[in-house]
């Protein structure tokens, strides 16, 4: 059928409720996103790869079998973050060193996803090596923000964060280390979550018992984010580190909407500074959680060792996966890549072993801490999306910053204790651009962690924000 653009509004829950009932087909999902990407990829550059070929060929036989058989997505299309590898499809990791590479095998992640019923129909920006939060890479350039066109998406899931707010996509995956799914967010004006390690199955890589990175899903409200969440995750014996599935649908409790009992929040966890914009914003979202019910008090857990501890594992987890290419082509990495691994080959076996027991340390803290609160809310980035020319945030409230990890100092304690964070927008600044706040559960807390958020997003936000045309910006 031609192009239904009364679809693109719609929630992925809703559309998948139309292929169950046979009202559309995954076909018709794919001809109508294809001419949506025409007509507004061009003004962001989200989606620079496109499979909308594949995707067809995916569609048809998923088509034919039983409506019943079709898996937890039942056809809906899905954008890949291009630092997993697609068969048949361009992956480049953002980097001239593999700008030319198609993979003839598919990374576990998305065999999964597309046993659930999910369609790759794109790839999404991202940086070099997913290194970094502005997502710009010499391969496809930048990709702008739908809520204006001058200022960055974040990183490094920047691409899939744009796809949801402009309309290009209706469910999206990305991965986060140390932001990655929650910044993008933020700066988009949609949903992000990083789940507890073991969640998400995906081909392991150097090195593979590593718990700081994870893959997630990305949409434009909690309640489709669950769905997708749904659809990845479960045991896959490929991925030694993979969790079996509890049985229990994330959508089901996110529906459930079930309010908290008393909640944590924390403006900075008393290590990073904040633009005052966004501290008075997201202050006042976290106080609507009272309208609930909900018992807020200013409190955060001692994280002391955080930044030390987050820039040494980063740094050696750099070291293991990159090296070799540091060896082999370090003309052809960015400066913040060559850095970052280069900081990695300073350290000693003495440091690693003792930002590991750091981290053990600021984990056991938190665990006391979730004793007396059910979730810690806090901002989900220090600022608000700046100039797409920036690279990084150099300054924030009168603080410089050493290096371009730091201004992310928001993010680690999440990926520090293991522990699952959601990104949900808080408001917006004076210049009408999205600043987005952050839940974190205990490890393996997801159920409760997406009713909470179900609870405040719909407190916040009776009706939908995005998604919307990109709008031009000086």
């Amino acid at each position: 059928m031609p192009a239904d653009m009364s679809l693109i509004p719609m929630t992925a829950v809703a559309i998948r409720d139309l292929l169950a009932k046979g009202e559309i087909t995954p076909l018709d999902l794919l001809d109508t996103l294809e001419a949506r990407v025409a007509a507004v990829d061009p003004q962001v550059n989200a989606l620079p790869t496109l499979c909308f070929d594949r995707a067809r060929d995916h569609a048809r036989a998923l088509m034919e079998k039983p409506a019943g058989e079709r898996g937890v997505l039942g056809g809906i299309p899905v954008a890949i973050k291009d630092l997993t590898n697609v068969e048949g499809v361009r992956s480049t990791m953002g980097s001239p060193i593999f700008a030319d590479t198609v993979p003839d095998a598919s990374d576990l992640l998305i065999t999964h996803l597309e046993g659930q019923g999910g369609i790759v129909c794109a790839k999404s920006n991202t940086p070099e090596f997913g290194a970094g939060a502005n997502t710009f890479n010499e391969v496809f350039g930048r990709t702008l923000n739908p809520w204006n066109t001058a200022r960055s998406v974040a990183g490094s899931s920047g691409g899939a964060a744009a796809s949801l707010a402009s309309g290009t996509s209706w469910l999206a995956h990305g991965s986060d280390l140390g932001g990655s799914l929650r910044n993008p967010a933020s700066f988009c004006g949609i949903v992000g979550m990083r789940p507890s390690p073991g969640r998400c199955a995906a081909t392991p890589g150097v090195p593979f018992d590593q718990t700081m990175g994870v893959e997630g899903p990305m949409a434009r409200n909690v309640a489709d984010l669950a769905l997708l969440f749904d659809a990845m995750v479960g045991e896959e014996p490929r991925d030694p580190l993979s969790l079996p599935s509890d049985g229990v649908s994330f959508l089901a409790s996110a529906l459930s909407a079930r309010p908290p009992r008393k909640v944590a929040f924390t403006v900075d966890f008393g290590i990073t500074p904040v633009d005052p914009e966004v501290r008075a914003i997201c202050t006042a979202a976290a106080q609507r959680f009272s309208d609930a019910g909900v018992i807020v008090e200013e409190a955060t857990p001692d994280l002391s060792e955080a930044r030390e501890c987050f820039a040494v594992l980063r740094a050696a987890l750099f070291v293991a996966g990159l090296k070799p290419l540091y060896d082999t082509h370090r003309d052809k990495l960015k400066p913040d890549v060559i850095w970052n691994i280069e900081e990695g080959l300073k350290l000693t076996v003495a440091e690693i072993a003792r930002a590991q027991e750091q981290r053990l340390t600021l984990l056991k803290r938190a665990w006391d801490f979730f004793a007396d609160y059910d979730l810690i809310i806090a901002p989900s980035t220090i600022v608000a999306p700046f100039p797409v020319e920036q690279t990084y945030v150099a300054e924030c409230d009168g603080h410089r910053f050493a290096n371009y990890i730091e201004w992310l100092t928001v993010a680690y304690p999440a990926t520090l204790w293991g522990a699952p964070s959601i990104s949900i927008p808080a408001g917006f600044t004076t210049e009408n651009l999205p600043v987005g706040i952050q839940m974190i559960a205990p490890p393996r807390g997801e159920h409760a962690l997406l009713s909470a958020a179900k609870v405040l997003e719909t407190i916040l936000w009776p009706e939908p924000i995005v998604p919307i045309d990109p709008r031009p910006g000086a």
